[in-house]
């Protein structure tokens, strides 16, 4: 069996390849960096390297959470967004239990940490069992025996459960060096912290756990797949406070800010498309372009792309417009451009599109071509407003319905 995981949970971000018990590339990195810039660079460097071809995967391991939230939301979106594409399933593995699962083995208790901040960490306490066989006398295998599940709790909290269960622990995770202080202090057991090389998520482990996972039949389809955060998030929790000092908005006021902030062209947000926006974006394409419309799956393989520049106009937190370009030989290919209905003539999709040909300049884009129905006078009446020429048709080129496609150039 085949599996791809991935784990962006924390500050690492990595991702890897199994086929059946050989571990075929893992490509792990914590830097100064976001996972949603080196997440699909990470995936297409792999792809290229072990000459992966992605529909020969049998399924997805994702770290479920808890964990960062932005992090979790990049990770959930891409493994989601490939499983529809490859209708593949979906293998949940907790963090805490694949960060747990870097020590497999070891008997000694087990408590991965990771910094949740505010003087607290997501955590949980573990240990491997010795499994007896009667066939191999020499040969030992473990299972991994969860003493308390993964969970949001102080540290002192977390100490206090360590000290009563009174035997020798090991520590790993980001939250180990945070606290590192109260853990000298008040820890009453003897400890040890796991080396650089075990103290971190790894995708190599959460693969030795998804086996087991397969094993037990524990899988979810793409649709039923859900991050598990533990907690609200920071902004939840804001606004949750903010709420509980002052009145509380009326229905009616909440319905006008609504009605305000989607009706008004200057909350639209445009920026580069993120992993965590396929899913969304394949939608508005499907409901622009039915048949023609391109699929989570080509849209992800696109993007990833080191010649294609790929944006979305964001609004009231839903994706409301996407454009993409792909530089051939200095000419750039208009390869998708779609705007949701409800924002359409209020110029949207001019902003978002003028701004893909600035930035298509920094991959060394010169001239602009794209193909339009010939019935579709809206979107030709944006392409020549930013100043696209016709240079020729293209009879019959489009079905569903049959209709010409008219090929504009912007030329510099």
């Amino acid at each position: 069996m085949r599996i791809l995981a991935i784990d962006t949970s924390g500050l690492v971000g990595t991702v890897a390849v199994s086929d059946g018990d050989m571990l075929l590339a893992q490509f792990s990195i914590q830097y100064k960096t976001t996972h949603s810039e080196i997440l699909m660079p990470m995936m297409d460097d792999i792809k290229r390297k072990v000459n992966l071809d992605l529909s020969t995967i049998d399924a997805i391991a994702v770290a479920k959470g808890p964990g960062s939230f932005t992090g979790l939301r990049i990770g959930s979106a891409t493994a989601k967004g490939l499983a529809l594409a490859l209708d593949k399933p979906i293998i949940p593995i907790p963090t805490l239990d694949g960060l747990a699962y870097n020590l497999y083995g070891n008997e000694k208790i087990i408590c991965p940490m990771m910094d949740a901040r505010r003087n607290q960490v997501y955590t949980g306490i573990y240990t491997f069992v010795p499994v007896v066989s009667e066939e191999k006398n020499l040969e030992r295998s473990f299972d991994m025996q969860t003493i308390c599940g993964q969970c949001a709790v102080s540290v002192d909290e977390i100490i206090e459960k360590l000290n009563a269960i009174g035997k020798p622990a090991i520590l790993l995770g980001d939250g180990v060096p945070v606290y590192h202080d109260i853990l000298e202090k008040e820890l009453k057991v003897p400890y040890s912290i796991a080396p650089l090389h075990q103290s971190r998520q790894s995708a190599a482990a959460l693969l030795a756990l998804a086996k087991v996972y397969v094993r037990d039949g524990i899988t979810v389809s793409a649709d039923d797949f859900a991050p598990e955060y533990l907690r609200l998030s920071q902004a939840e929790r804001e606004a949750r406070e903010k709420g509980e000092e002052g009145a509380e908005e009326t229905s009616k006021e909440k319905a006008r800010r609504r009605m305000e902030t989607h009706s008004t062209p200057g909350m639209v947000r445009i920026r580069e498309m993120t992993a965590e926006d396929i899913e969304d974006a394949a939608k508005l394409e499907k409901t622009n372009l039915g048949k023609e419309a391109w699929t989570a799956g080509q849209l992800l393989e696109a993007m990833t792309r080191d010649d294609t520049v790929y944006l979305v106009s964001e609004m009231a937190g839903r994706i409301v417009g996407l454009c993409g370009v792909r530089n051939v030989s200095g000419d750039g290919e208009v390869t998708n451009v779609s705007v949701s209905g409800d924002v359409r003539r209020n110029g949207t999709a001019y902003k978002m599109v003028k701004q893909l040909l600035e930035r298509g300049r920094g991959i060394g884009i010169e001239n602009y071509t794209l193909e339009v129905r010939a019935s579709n006078a809206p979107a030709i009446g944006l392409y020549e407003k930013l100043g696209f020429k016709s240079e020729g048709i293209r009879p019959g080129f489009y079905d569903d319905p049959k209709d010409d496609a008219v090929i504009y150039w912007k030329r510099n």
